[in-house]
């Protein structure tokens, strides 16, 4: 991991989520950072005068906004009105009060939704805001590519170095697990764990198994983030354009929602049949983020799926099974 070469402090949002969480344990590691954090309940994100208070009572060096609200599609059509207007709060409320309060960088950390629905693949940068958007997460997709645009907006008219980050479906240590709202790697690691606990002889996958996704280790995500948090930046206008400045960071290859399943399924020991429920949809038939401005940057991941899955299979034992051995 590359580390930042002087002494700083780093407020990062959204530490107790998963993405967050991984900061922390990056930059925890690092005796040349000085950490902040902040719980829900300690700074609503939502209230910009609370988050003026905060920024004005802190020396803070640079902001990793890792903050917003999640979840999969059920929770993404259920609750459309809090998604765009929570991410949007949020958004505004950091990246204008880092500016006010003299902060000069910070990253910014989207989703592959930004896309266009129909985009070719694999999603190059410049496919943003080409075509409509995928109706399911829409509300959420709007919200992060207004982030981006913040960004953009105040690099331009302030001078700032205010970057963002385009992560692919991202997995790992401290996922949720919610039944309704996770997503596919949690919800098959629930589903086919429960499974095995039962002595089921099989277990039911949405649609017909051959739609493919791609995923990306949480720790990698976090590895890559910073890689581009750190670049020069003379350095990095070399592969990016001022109107076009978020980055993609994906794990370059994508697997089919049955491999992925047979895969999970040899990860948590369980021997009976995936079945795949063709009366469910599949979804988009492919979605693959195209890295190549990253590789080129010289960054690459490191976790396999294989391995990435066993470490979330464990974590998820930790937290909700701990009677029962890996």
């Amino acid at each position: 991991m590359s580390t930042i070469s002087k002494k700083q402090t780093i407020f990062v949002a959204g530490h107790n989520g998963m993405v967050g969480a991984g900061f922390v344990r990056a930059l925890s590691r690092d005796d040349t950072c000085q950490l902040i954090t902040k719980s829900r309940t300690e700074l609503d994100l939502t209230d910009q005068a609370a988050v003026r208070h905060f920024f004005s009572r802190h020396e803070i060096d640079r902001v990793i906004l890792a903050a917003a609200r999640v979840g999969g599609i059920h929770a993404n059509n259920t609750y459309p009105a809090e998604f765009i207007y929570q991410n949007l709060m949020v958004e505004c409320n950091v990246i204008n009060e880092a500016w006010a309060a003299g902060v000069s960088s910070l990253l910014f950390l989207g989703s592959s939704c930004i896309y266009p629905k129909f985009a070719p693949q694999p999603m190059e940068e410049g496919a943003l805001l080409t075509g409509k958007l995928e109706p399911t997460n829409e509300p959420y997709a709007v919200a992060k590519i207004a982030g981006i645009k913040l960004c953009e907006s105040y690099n331009r008219q302030y001078g700032v170095d205010y970057r963002a980050v385009m992560p692919t479906n991202l997995y790992g240590i401290g996922d949720s697990y919610h039944p309704k709202d996770s997503h596919v790697i949690p919800a098959l690691i629930q589903r086919i764990h429960q499974a095995k606990r039962a002595g089921s002889s099989s277990v039911e996958i949405w649609g017909s198994g051959k739609a493919k996704r791609e995923f990306l280790y949480v720790d990698d995500m976090v590895d890559a983030s910073l890689f581009v948090m750190n670049m020069d930046k003379q350095e990095l206008n070399k592969h990016n354009d001022e109107m076009e400045s978020h980055i993609n960071v994906g794990y370059g290859e994508d697997v089919a929602i049955l491999d992925l399943a047979i895969i999970i399924r040899q990860a948590v020991g369980y021997q009976g049949e995936i079945v795949c429920d063709t009366s469910k949809p599949d979804g988009p038939p492919r979605k693959l983020l195209n890295s190549d401005k990253l590789r080129a940057m010289g960054w690459r991941p490191k976790v396999s799926l294989m391995d990435g899955i066993e470490r979330a299979y464990k974590d998820y034992l930790k937290r909700f099974d701990t009677g029962m051995d890996a």
